[in-house]
């Protein structure tokens, strides 16, 4: 190449947005970085020297991945491609997409690295925020909008997986139906949007009812909650659902139109059951759900369990 092309072809280097760059292998310097490294990042390109300066200048959360994979397909002679925050001269980070190419000697091994950075900070940054949308979307679609706690969906998919585990270990499974008593009552007094924050009221005392991680919260429908207690057997399993009566007792939700008190209560409807793969889980969501409505029946405000509560 002629000093006329050798100008040529540099002008046209510096002239795109992408970052040329050239490493020699043996040494492990810079022969060549694009001026426009300074307008990206701030460093100049006389600050490129060696490889350990790249290496510094990438964030520290990807420095050794990218820097292991990056020297496996150096060495294999292997053409790639890798994304990284690196570090501006303000202390700040941008996304790069680095584009190598390896240029072999004629046994293969590597004689220099040649390549292309790319600013694709824009790209990653629309990327994060689409996925924390994402993110915010799922977990809408298993939250219930109105009181916050899990939905009718979540607690379909978490019955299914406490089902399963309790099959498998052949370990009992406890279920908690809980309704508001006489809430048409109170939402023709009190009116809806007093009704909803009742709900919410409601959801966010029982909520903290399970005592324990794996104990699962959810709205059932309408003014219905569901608690799903994984290992817990019949007696731990009506403890509980006391514990839940009294804690709705102890809130003092104002209830003038009750028949039963002047306070807000609940009927709760309790069941266990060590599964098999015979039986169906929304079957025994309706076993328990008869025996909430058997507690209703029974005048409200109380805990109704199978035979073997005692």
């Amino acid at each position: 190449m002629d000093a006329v092309d050798h100008t040529i072809y540099k002008s046209l280097l510096e002239s795109t947005k992408a970052i040329p760059w050239k490493i020699d292998w043996a040494s492990k310097q810079f022969s060549y970085v694009g001026p426009q490294i300074e307008q990206l990042l701030g460093w100049p390109p006389s600050s490129w020297r060696t490889v350990e300066d790249w290496v510094n200048r990438i964030h520290p959360d990807d420095r050794e991945v990218v820097m292991n994979f990056c020297l496996e397909k150096s060495m294999l002679g292997e053409d790639h491609e890798a994304d990284y925050r690196a570090l501006t001269a303000e202390g700040g980070y941008v996304w790069i997409r680095d584009v190598v190419h390896v240029i072999r000697k004629q046994d293969g091994t590597p004689e220099a690295l040649v390549g292309f950075m790319f600013d694709i900070n824009e790209r990653k940054l629309t990327e994060e925020r689409l996925a924390e949308m994402q993110k915010k979307l799922e977990e809408y679609s298993y939250k219930d909008g109105l009181t916050g706690v899990a939905n009718r969906r979540m607690f379909d998919a978490a019955l299914d997986q406490a089902w399963i585990n309790a099959c498998r270990e052949q370990s009992p499974l406890s279920l908690i139906m809980i309704d508001i008593d006489y809430f048409k009552e109170y939402n023709d007094y009190y009116g809806h949007l007093q009704g909803d924050e009742a709900l919410k009221h409601v959801a966010q005392v029982l909520n903290h009812a399970g005592t324990r991680s794996k104990d699962f919260f959810a709205r059932f429908g309408g003014e219905e909650f569901a608690l799903i207690l994984p290992e817990a057997n019949v007696f731990a399993a009506k403890s509980i659902a006391e514990r839940c009566r009294n804690l709705i007792f102890k809130a003092q939700i104002a209830h003038a139109k009750s028949n039963i008190s002047q306070l807000l209560s609940i009927s709760v409807g309790v069941g266990t059951i060590i599964p098999t793969t015979k039986d169906d889980p929304m079957q025994f969501v309706d076993s328990v759900d008869a025996l909430l409505y058997q507690a209703k029946r029974h005048g409200r405000n109380r805990v109704f369990c199978n035979d073997a509560c005692g």
